[in-house]
């Protein structure tokens, strides 16, 4: 999953409610801009604001003027407190803190390294016979004896200034090299979040700087920050809270770390988390750029680096805005969007498919089950949502001692991972790309001593299966292939008429898939096994294997083919 992508602006002071707007974002792709008011701000007197459940584009607050169409800002607050205390603080107050996804409740400032990195020792307590403070000339006399002439090594800030400030780099950037421009912005774009101090001083600023060390402020208030802070950032029902209104909790909290004279080592403070684009996840992205009253897809078939949508007509307008969404939210496992224009309508079961984002390579590698499979989505058939079906038949059903026959095997999925178990398996396809792939399939997983491999049509292939003198008995028999396996059926109507004498052979389980849109899918499958194979067949195992659409049932049956059947007078005309 990609890291989102937060911005924090915080504000020293506390109680503060507004804050002025960043325009530092991560880079956006400028076509991806919201087109329905689901995304407009919730801030509008006419909007009602929803009740608290998380972040949403709905409820956040949008920022006109930036240049991140889908950046949402929400207001906060936050305990700062030394970074030492920060782990122990943060399992006391668990319940009360910031809870979103993929937000982090402990928030770390850049830069920030505390007084003690700068050389700087906290100030001693005062005497009772306190001696006049000192002078800015005093401290600035002090700070020179420090420096040497190899550099500030003790002032690491100090020595900072002398070099050219980031906002200048930028600058240098923009008029000459382009590429460090580019580099800059790709970092900021791959950053999870980004935290930034408003009203105080940064290394932009010498004369911030300058002030912070020798100004009349001397330590001032925030001495306490000798080391490292961290930001706690609290539940968001207390953004709007003062102090006499936080939970018990959270004041016992405070008013432990008060100390007599009224200081406190922790700070409450306001602050603005905005969320931008990358933050967001893809059904609430395709809510705002969706017109309203169209059905949000929010799901897809992932072969290897391919996404395959199967959209609806009223999705076609918008088919590469949701593409590029798909991309987005998915890199980098995802590299190629694709949908599928037409139905499967030819033998080798091969789809039409247009590329919408990505590149154009529909050859994939896919891993299942531990096992890797070559795939050319453009060129042969797969589907990852079986897997779950084909694991049940591999670990639930067959046996070491058991002979596969797979007659539509496709690149070989259930074969080969059906080989890693059984004693011997025979696949079939007839498209001759699919079986290509299988061989190369069997090599890689270094399967092929145990798979022996057909290009023919399937009644074709078990003819020869069961007329050979060279085959194992075959036990179990997977016919995948819902649209037409029961039509096959009737292959084995008198399969053992024309068998070779003083062979020995079993009744194999057949398990045959079909689609079914009946009230009673599993009865209404039944049926038409009955009919395929001229007779009443006991003891057929349904199982539902998944629901394909509204009301349309994949059914997997098995059963074991009757003597019966694989004796009588067949009723097809051999191949």
């Amino acid at each position: 999953m990609v890291p989102p992508l937060l911005h924090l602006r915080i504000h020293p002071h506390p109680h503060c409610l507004l804050l002025p707007r960043t325009r530092r974002a991560a880079p956006i792709r400028p076509s991806l801009k919201p087109l329905c008011s689901s995304s407009s701000s919730s801030d509008s007197p006419a909007r009602t604001r929803p009740p608290l459940h998380g972040p949403s584009l709905r409820r956040g607050r949008a920022l006109p003027d930036h240049r991140d169409p889908f950046a949402r800002a929400f207001d906060l607050a936050a305990l700062r407190v030394p970074a030492p205390a920060c782990a122990p603080l943060e399992r006391r107050l668990r319940g009360h803190l910031l809870n979103w996804p993929r937000v982090r409740n402990v928030a770390r400032l850049p830069n920030d390294q505390g007084l003690l990195a700068l050389g700087l020792a906290p100030p001693s307590p005062a005497p009772r016979d306190p001696a006049p403070p000192a002078t800015a000339v005093a401290r600035r006399e002090k700070l020179a004896r420090e420096f040497n002439a190899r550099g500030f090594l003790r002032f690491p800030n100090l020595a900072r200034l002398s070099r050219p400030t980031p906002a200048a780099r930028r600058r240098r950037g923009r008029k000459g090299d382009d590429g460090d421009e580019e580099a800059t912005r790709k970092r900021d774009r791959d950053k999870a979040y980004v935290v930034e101090v408003v009203g105080e001083r940064t290394e932009d600023d010498d004369d911030d700087e300058w002030k912070g060390l020798v100004g009349e402020e001397g330590f001032g208030r925030g001495a306490w920050r000798m080391g490292p802070t961290r930001l706690l950032l609290l539940d968001e029902s207390y953004a709007e809270r003062k102090v006499d209104d936080l939970p018990e909790a959270v004041k016992d909290v405070l008013d432990h770390e008060t100390q007599q004279d009224g200081s406190s080592a922790y700070e409450l403070i306001c602050c603005q988390l905005t969320l931008f684009y990358n933050y967001w996840p893809m059904n609430e992205v395709l809510e705002a750029l969706l017109p309203e009253g169209i059905i949000i897809p929010t799901g897809f078939e992932t072969v290897g680096h391919i996404a395959h949508l199967n959209l609806r007509d009223e999705h076609l307008p918008y088919k590469k805005l949701i593409a590029q969404v798909v991309l987005d939210k998915n890199k980098p496992k995802i590299q190629t969007v694709v949908n599928k224009t037409d139905a499967i309508q030819n033998d080798h079961r091969t789809m039409q498919l247009e590329v919408l984002a990505g590149n154009d390579s529909l050859h994939t590698m896919v891993i299942e089950s531990g096992l890797r499979f070559q795939v050319d989505l453009g060129a042969v058939y797969w589907n990852s949502r079986l897997a779950t079906g084909r694991q049940r038949l591999v670990n639930d059903i067959f046996r070491d001692s058991d002979v596969v026959c797979d007659m539509f095997s496709g690149v070989g999925p259930l074969a080969i991972s059906a080989a890693k178990k059984v004693k011997y398996v025979y696949a079939n396809d007839i498209n001759p790309t699919a079986v290509e792939y299988l061989e190369r399939n069997m090599v890689l997983n270094k399967l092929e001593r145990k798979i022996e491999v057909f290009n023919m049509d399937a009644r074709r292939f078990v003819s020869s299966i069961y007329s050979s003198q060279h085959v194992h008995p075959v036990t179990q028999i997977v016919m995948n292939l819902p649209n037409d396996a029961a039509e096959f059926l009737d292959v084995f109507r008198g399969i053992l008429r024309n068998s070779q004498s003083g062979l020995c052979f079993v009744m194999p389980m057949i398990h045959v898939y079909g689609f079914s849109k009946a009230e009673d899918p599993e009865h209404d499958f039944n049926e038409r096994i009955n009919v395929a194979l001229g007779e009443n067949v006991d003891s057929v195992q349904m199982h539902r294997v998944r629901l394909v659409a509204p009301g349309k049932w994949m059914i997997c049956a098995s059963f074991t083919l009757p003597e019966s059947v694989a004796i009588a007078q067949p009723n097809y005309i051999s191949c």
